[in-house]
């Protein structure tokens, strides 16, 4: 862990590490471009934690007279890093040497180097230095160029802020308040103000109350900065000026600048929760989101709007056609999210926009322009999908114009599509005979097998007059093409793959490329057709006739499957199911019939309820509010200090970024995750706690020293094998007799695959001049230490299993193993 704070950080290859020597003799020198790499690899050996004391002297000597812009910048980087204090906290002597050449810099007729150093004062701590510098700090505060006074009003506000800072700069409020009333620079404005806001709260308000017809014409710095004030004084200040703040906030959502606006639509949500400041904020958020082109801006205006709608529902419901037209965007995340907020939104009296909207989005995805237009269908397919099941009036506008997308190239969109159309075809009986009557129309054009098996089921259960029963047995045969499926000399001679052409029909092809389950399908089909033939047709010979086609067709796939022909022979499965449908069909009984033209259809029925079911538990979940357990802490907002207020969040800040929100069980599970570094018969006792949060796998490395000397220089070196990196430099310690130490090291995880940790703990004592190693157990990392289970449903697994070819990585894996 870092053990001080750093306001600068500089990439450092620590692989070609400088020497002291060479940065010495090159500062020395005279050569400029030689100095200013010297510079750079100091500062830079200095951030990575090592001490050059030998340096300053020859810095002071050398780089201090230079008059090069660049190596006075890097100077000033280099006086703001090192150590200006000793042991007991006392300031070291050599300090006193650079006040001289800090007041020559601020008095410098380069206005660029007045203003470096006036900014490097605004990271100083020290009095002792400070303080006879204040004069001429006080003097640039009316320089000629705003440049210069903008950074002195920033340097006046850090000395002010120091603990002894209102004894330095006793009536500094006073004077950036009177530079603030004559100052024209939008820059150094907006810094005056940040001043009396951050350090005089009063006069910065009293400013604004006086201002107010002028706030309007401020720059956007200063217009945010006056937001910024507004919500702090609000949320201590709940009296009378709340009012006026507000009518403040909605006169600046006029303002040109979209940051200012959308920090002012922020501010209004988080003050008032009245119907007009919360419409207000939400007809700004809409604007953004129609102006901006930056996607991300997009992306994070649509959060806030999510956030909205969970708290202000009945108003986001009025906006949500404003919201639907972030479609436009070509983004696939933008027009995602857009549909996650409109589906929580539908009510019905919006729902017929609203799906009318989604229809020409639908239509427009035809035109093929763009790459992911495949999957931009698929989501408006899924978002009809939800309109429809909650408002079923819906369901006759949109199911024929989508069942034209059976025949998608994008098997996921049809897939979505054929499980729509045998939802809706169950939830909406009127629409039976019509949607039969498309999906028969359009059966010859589906090219993937899974839509084809949805189509094949929708067929088989819902044709149910004559008319419908016997087209759906022609269709099928016209599908499947003439019989049979390869001859007789062409298996004994020259045995070859078939393939199927468009003009022999889809089923066919996909049977001729090995899909044996289409072929248990097809067979099961034809068979409750067949079933429903019999009750529906008044002719025995039409029966039997019918029953015959079909038994010829299963006899013919069988063949299929035991020839040679295909690269693979039938499976034990499909071969079972289709031989089932043949003897069912040579000698079928009341049960058995009742099972399959009855009960395959209940069990649809009870699947949907049960998912209705599920889906209205979920909603109520998420609506319930959670109510406190016994003993638990209740906080009374209105009771609490601002103080109060400030640590509750920054201390859930600290939690969430830390993990420590995410139940880690009982104390069993805590302490298996205790690894033992070394032996209880070792000098030094190790034992490290793993804590894995995502990607960030922190070890809390407790290391007690069990001698009776003091180990000097103890570091924990560790290293890592796999896609696993250490963030963090080791430190040396020092660890008196009998005590123990709490080290902290930090790693990065940057795959899923199982990694190693491994090192030594390595420490000097007074009585022995070699370094003692003590080599420290391994720690495996686990992929299972870092994934959490979540919720995906049945399409976007089997899109997943397709996409990143799970069953080829398992079955590898398998053989492999």
């Amino acid at each position: 862990m870092m053990e001080k704070s750093c306001s600068l950080l500089v990439h450092f290859d620590k692989g070609t590490p400088a020497i002291a020597n060479e940065i010495k003799e090159a500062l020395e020198g005279n050569d400029v471009l030689a100095k200013i790499d010297a510079m750079k690899k100091a500062v830079s050996l200095l951030l990575n934690g090592e001490t050059l004391p030998q340096l300053f002297i020859t810095i002071i000597r050398y780089v201090l007279p230079s008059e090069d812009h660049t190596i006075q910048r890097l100077l000033l980087l280099y006086l703001e890093i090192i150590d200006k204090k000793d042991a007991s906290g006392k300031l070291l002597p050599e300090m006193i040497l650079i006040c001289q050449n800090l007041r020559n810099n601020l008095q410098h007729p380069n206005e660029y180097i007045r203003g470096v150093t006036l900014r490097f004062l605004c990271r100083l701590h020290e009095t002792e230095i400070i303080e006879p510098l204040i004069p001429s700090v006080l003097q640039n505060l009316e320089h000629r160029h705003p440049f210069i006074r903008r950074n002195a009003i920033f340097a006046v506000m850090s000395i002010y802020k120091l603990p002894q800072g209102d004894q330095l700069l006793v009536d500094a409020p006073e004077m950036i308040e009177k530079a603030l009333s004559t100052e024209h620079d939008q820059s150094a404005k907006r810094n005056a103000f940040l001043m009396l806001f951050t350090c005089a709260q009063e006069r910065a308000i009293n400013y604004l109350f006086s201002h107010v017809d002028k706030i309007s014409e401020w720059g956007e710095q200063l217009q945010m900065v006056v937001l910024e004030l507004i919500r702090k004084v609000c949320r201590t200040d709940k009296g009378e000026k709340k009012g006026k703040y507000i009518t403040i906030i909605i006169s600046l959502l006029n303002s040109p600048s979209s940051a200012v606006v959308y920090e002012c639509a922020g501010t209004l949500v988080s003050l008032s929760s009245a119907p007009t400041a919360i419409k207000a904020a939400a007809n700004t958020y809409g604007q953004l989101l129609l102006s901006q082109s930056d996607n991300n801006v997009k992306l994070i205006v649509l959060d806030r709007l999510q956030e909205l709608k969970s708290s202000h529902r009945e108003i986001m419901v009025d906006l949500v056609m404003d919201v639907l037209r972030a479609l436009s965007s070509p983004n696939l995340d933008i027009r995602r999210k857009t549909l996650d907020i409109i589906l929580d939104l539908i009510t019905a009296r919006n729902v017929n926009e609203i799906v009318q909207m989604l229809k020409k989005e639908v239509v427009k995805t035809q035109s093929g322009e763009l790459e992911k237009n495949g999957e931009y269908r698929q989501m408006l397919i899924q978002a009809i999908h939800s309109c429809a099941i909650k408002f079923p009036e819906v369901a006759s506008t949109v199911v024929h114009l989508l069942m034209d997308f059976l025949g998608d190239s994008n098997i996921a969109s049809a897939s979505d599509v054929v499980i729509f159309v045998r939802e809706i075809i169950e939830t909406n009986p009127k629409l039976r005979v019509s949607i039969v009557t498309r999906l028969l129309d359009t059966f010859y054009q589906i090219r993937a097998a899974r839509v084809c098996v949805g189509a094949l089921w929708i067929t088989g259960e819902y044709c149910l007059s004559l008319s419908e029963v016997e087209s759906g047995i022609a269709t099928i045969k016209q599908c499947l093409g003439e019989l049979p499926f390869f001859s007789v000399t062409e298996e004994v001679s020259a045995p070859s793959v078939i393939h199927g052409s468009l003009s022999s029909g889809n089923l066919r092809s996909l049977l001729l490329t090995g899909d044996f389950f289409l072929a248990a399908v097809v067979a099961c089909t034809l068979t409750k057709l067949v079933l429903r033939l019999e009750e529906v047709q008044s002719s025995k010979v039409e029966v039997n006739k019918a029953v015959t086609q079909a038994l010829l067709v299963m006899v013919s796939m069988l063949q299929l499957g035991q020839s040679s022909v295909l690269p693979h022979p039938i499976d034990s499965d499909s071969y079972d199911r289709i031989l089932l449908c043949i003897r069912l069909l040579s000698n079928t009984g009341d049960d058995i019939r009742k099972i399959w033209l009855q009960s395959c259809r209940q069990s649809f029925v009870k699947m949907l309820s049960e998912k209705q079911l599920r889906e209205t538990e979920e909603l109520k979940a998420k609506a319930q509010v959670s109510h406190a357990q016994p003993d638990d802490l209740i906080d009374f907002y209105h009771l609490k200090s601002r103080k109060l207020e400030l640590e509750d969040e920054v201390q859930d800040d600290l939690k969430r970024a830390t993990g420590e929100f995410i139940n880690d069980g009982n104390d069993t599970n805590k302490l298996n995750r205790i690894i033992q570094l070394t032996g209880f018969s070792d000098p030094v006792y190790a034992e490290a706690y793993v804590t894995v949060h995502h990607y960030d796998i922190v070890l809390d490395v407790t290391v007690i020293n069990r001698t009776k000397v003091t180990l000097q220089n103890l570091c924990l070196e560790l290293a890592t094998m796999g896609d696993l990196k250490l963030v963090e430099r080791p430190q040396n310690y020092a660890l008196a007799p009998e005590s123990s130490k709490q080290i902290k090291a930090n790693i990065k995880v940057s795959s899923t695959e199982t990694g190693v940790i491994f090192g030594n703990i390595v420490y000097e004592t007074s009585n022995v001049f070699e370094r003692t190693v003590v080599v420290l157990n391994d720690i495996h990392i686990d992929i299972m230490d870092y994934i959490s289970p979540a919720f995906c449903s049945d399409n976007a697994f089997r899109t997943m299993w397709a996409e990143f070819e799970w069953e080829n990585k398992v079955i590898s894996r398998i053989l492999l193993s």
